[in-house]
């Protein structure tokens, strides 16, 4: 099979790295592609840097109105080509085709809004702060500017990233992750067909030395990264250390609080939806339920909606959810719901091993639930990203917010109630960047930043809208005075 080629100044290239490693299909372990992995590929990171350093000079002074008519031929195109790139995803990352639909989406509604960065990235005056002296903003690109991508949204998480910063005049490169490589390089035959110099927007394979390369290459400016905390925590200490811009998203254990006067059919449906949506290979898969109250009806309304979710191959239109996206992810998940019966928990629907006819060697794991487990013990607390339900009996909404504030992460927290008044207090005092009322995945519109609060996010600036243009810019203030003129004028 032939291995993936790389996207430099304009050109694809085959990858100075020698040694491969298979892309899988996490459904039948089938191969579907191969990627470049090893130390070489840090050459190739220096020559799409060297393709992107020198495609900015001229890039940047491009005129904004002009820089975004490229998006605007890239909108169509994802839109044309949508259902192969859905079907791209569905086939190395496990989802189901709806989700993948919808990933694409996500991904040209960020398109759209980078393209009205003429007024985005408006500045600002003031005049005669004294006497013929005018001071004013102005902001400027970076210059080469690098995306690590994670496995779970290969279609829509570079597209936090890529328009606004092309839009800002900067050039770019994409890292995929070495597991879902084919998704981008669907993406990058329609970036070919755009009107764009060589050099504006490359990509590169690989896997831990490609972003260490991106991390400590002196031409790169600003790194923006997705994925668990630990490699968030280590992609921002060392790219800052060497002198970068850092985003850098990390991992999440999402809760979901229900009160007594929630409408019950509704809440069950999103937060089934929500804990077993993409498996739970999600940073905003909600993952502790906190009923508070008795609240047992609820309770065996969520165990029958699990239970009665279909799992299987994503291509299949009744499929409801895919597999998880390695064998080892599987393994760990499940050494997870072992560690959780013995802290003490109980498992109210087991879902480890099933067997999916025409799939049985796929990463499944149906839907789980687990109750009783102890607030303070290591599964309750941990990110298992896979589709993992642990129910939680509280007593009151302050007992909610202050078990919800003591965690580690803070990406989101949301609340099911018809009270206006506990919903006001929960979007007020819930230590989370993104929060969701009678919402289960309280995921921002591309005009919004996609927040994130403690371990969940390091950095200043986060992905999409605004906070992409502040990330994306550097602002240089100007003060001047023409005292010859101003003269001559009284």
């Amino acid at each position: 099979m032939e291995v993936l080629a790389n996207y430099i100044g304009g050109t694809w290239t085959k990858s100075k790295e020698e040694n491969t490693v298979a892309v899988i299909n996490p459904a039948s372990q089938e191969v579907i592609g191969t990627v470049p992995l090893g130390s070489h590929t840090s050459a190739d990171v220096a020559s799409a840097v060297a393709a992107a350093a020198g495609a900015f000079a001229a890039w940047r002074d491009v005129p904004v109105m002009k820089r975004v008519q490229p998006l605007y031929k890239l909108k169509q195109l994802l839109e044309a080509n949508a259902e192969e790139i859905a079907r791209t995803i569905t086939l190395e990352c496990g989802k189901t085709l709806a989700e993948s639909r919808g990933e694409i989406q996500r991904a040209i509604e960020n398109v759209e809004v980078a393209c009205g960065m003429p007024v985005l990235m408006q500045s600002e005056f003031s005049e005669n702060i004294a006497p013929g002296i005018d001071e004013f903003m102005i902001r400027q690109p970076l210059g080469v500017c690098a995306c690590i991508a994670p496995f779970n949204f290969p279609g829509m998480i570079p597209f936090w990233f890529l328009p606004y910063a092309i839009a800002c005049g900067n050039t770019f490169i994409i890292k995929p992750s070495e597991k879902v490589p084919l998704t981008m390089l669907k993406v990058f035959e329609l970036i070919d067909q755009l009107d764009l110099p060589e050099g504006v927007i490359n990509l590169v394979h690989g896997g831990k030395e490609t972003v260490d390369a991106l991390l400590e290459h002196p031409d790169v400016k600003a790194i923006s990264f997705v994925g668990s905390t630990q490699i968030a925590r280590y992609i921002y200490a060392k790219g800052a250390a060497n002198g970068k811009r850092v985003q850098a998203q990390g991992g999440a254990k999402n809760p979901v609080v229900v009160l007594p006067d929630a409408d019950l059919d509704i809440s069950v449906k999103i937060i089934t939806d929500s804990v077993f949506g993409c498996a739970g290979q999600r940073c905003l898969a909600a993952s502790n339920i906190i009923t508070v109250g008795d609240q047992g009806a609820i309770k065996d309304a969520l165990y029958e909606s699990a239970k009665s979710r279909t799992t299987g191959f994503g291509l299949d239109e009744s499929v409801e959810m895919g597999p998880v996206i390695t064998p080892d992810s599987r393994s760990r998940i499940e050494h997870l719901i072992d560690k959780g019966i013995q802290e003490g928990g109980r498992v109210l629907l087991d879902g480890r091993k099933p067997a999916i006819s025409g799939f049985e060697q796929g990463n499944f794991i149906r839907p789980t639930i687990l109750e009783g487990l102890p607030l303070d013990g290591e599964v309750i607390r941990t990110e298992i990203f896979g589709p993992v339900m642990s129910l939680i009996e509280l007593g009151t909404v302050d007992e909610a917010l202050t078990f919800i504030n003591s965690g580690r992460y803070g990406n989101m927290a949301c609340l099911f109630t018809s009270s206006g008044a506990n919903a006001r207090k929960f979007r007020s005092q819930a230590m989370a960047g993104n929060i969701g009322i009678n919402i289960g995945v309280a995921a921002p519109m591309a005009q919004f930043p996609f927040s994130g609060w403690n371990e969940s996010f390091f950095g200043d600036l986060h992905g999409q809208g605004r906070h992409a243009v502040e990330f994306f810019t550097q602002t240089k203030v100007v003060v001047e005075r023409w005292p010859k003129e101003w003269s001559r004028k009284f």
